[in-house]
């Protein structure tokens, strides 16, 4: 594997973060809902917010400011990608520490006890009360939401492929990830290998379901809105560090929508 090269953008993840929010966001917020992309962006770990009364879950603010809390870059990407592509978004507003919105209910990383090596001790010893009534609050008006958007334009004969746009460490547990990018695929192999080619280059090493793969145990978004409805669909990965600064974000949000946009169509309309 190419060793990465700094690309425009490169900072330390976490510089220049906002701190978390003293107002709480949206659950779900619809970006650009009449945008004529046939791409529907979604943002599932958007934003670190933890309202007051889970009390930060008893964590030190300085580690929700970390990738176990959010994706960094992941909704400001989204954002200007949203504009260049004319398409919808769909953001969330909750820390994935909460519940994680593209984990299925009730598997252990829903709502992790332990996330990368921190233990997190307003996760440890939940309730089924306490566990529904977070999925309640968070996770279900999120995909119910999203649900309904895909539902109706597809009723509308509107074609529609999914991007999920997320981030990762550029190393977890001690082990170096070199890649600038990665996009994960399932069903969507021909698109999603399409897209590996278009960004890959040997200064930008750009590869295939790196650093995770799609999983129906441990996926929600690409097995039950993609796959279950038939869509295309791509998570798209960027490494923290190029994306953690305005320029990095400016940066990669042209690179994918200069090959967002030329994505052949993948379903016919009704």
């Amino acid at each position: 594997m190419i060793a990465a090269k700094p690309l425009p953008g490169t900072a330390s993840p976490g510089a220049d973060l906002p701190s978390t929010p003293a107002a709480a966001p949206p659950v779900v917020t619809v970006l650009n809902p009449e945008g004529r992309s046939a791409i529907v962006l979604v943002c599932e770990h958007a934003s670190n917010f933890i309202p007051a009364d889970y009390d930060d879950l008893g964590l030190p603010v300085a580690e929700l400011q970390r990738h176990i809390a959010w994706d960094i870059g992941a909704e400001a990407v989204t954002r200007r990608l949203s504009r260049l592509l004319d398409a919808p978004a769909v953001i969330a507003g909750w820390s994935r520490l909460l519940i994680d919105g593209n984990r299925p209910l009730g598997t252990p990383s829903s709502i992790p006890e332990i996330s990368e090596a921190t233990v997190v001790p307003g996760n440890r010893a939940l309730s089924a009360d306490q566990r529904a009534a977070r999925a309640t609050r968070f996770f279900k008006p999120f995909h119910d939401r999203l649900a309904a958007f895909l539902d109706q334009r597809l009723l509308a004969g509107l074609e529609t492929r999914l991007v999920a746009i997320h981030s990762f460490t550029p190393a977890f547990l001690g082990v170096a990830r070199p890649w600038h990018a990665g996009i994960l695929f399932d069903h969507s192999d021909a698109w999603g290998r399409q897209l590996v080619a278009a960004l890959d280059r040997p200064d930008r090493p750009v590869v295939a379901n790196e650093p995770y793969r799609i999983e129906p145990d441990t996926d929600y978004l690409a097995p039950v809105h993609g796959q279950g409805r038939g869509l295309e669909t791509v998570l798209v990965e960027l490494r923290q560090d190029l994306v953690a600064s305005v320029e990095g974000q400016d940066y990669w949000a042209g690179e994918l929508a200069g090959v967002l946009k030329e994505a052949p169509p993948t379903r016919k309309k009704r």
